[in-house]
């Protein structure tokens, strides 16, 4: 069973800010799939062949072949931002 220590754990980990209750269900939502898991592991898997897809396809992918480039001006022309050849985006980490 997962404890609330575990999930404070997490909660760091992953850089959250949960409220009581949310750690609360978290534990409880964590529990239940640990005990599945072990659920899963007292199957009798002996003898069957492990399943890279669950439907028997092979190689569905497109040839790799060589096609003419985009124009880079309509490439960059529904860009939001754009500074020089490169897409501006807003930044994503936090440097504090």
């Amino acid at each position: 069973m997962i404890d609330e220590e575990s999930v404070k754990h997490v909660e760091d980990l992953a850089e959250l800010s949960l409220t009581e209750d949310e750690r609360e269900e978290l534990t409880d939502d964590l529990g239940s799939i640990i005990d599945y898991v072990n659920k899963l592991g007292e199957l009798d898997t002996e003898g069957v062949e492990p399943l890279r897809h669950i439907l028997e396809v092979q190689n569905v992918l497109r040839k790799d072949e060589r096609r003419e480039n985009l124009d880079q001006e309509e490439v960059f022309k529904n860009a939001p931002a754009r500074e020089g050849n490169f897409f501006r985006v807003p930044p994503v980490i936090d440097k504090d």
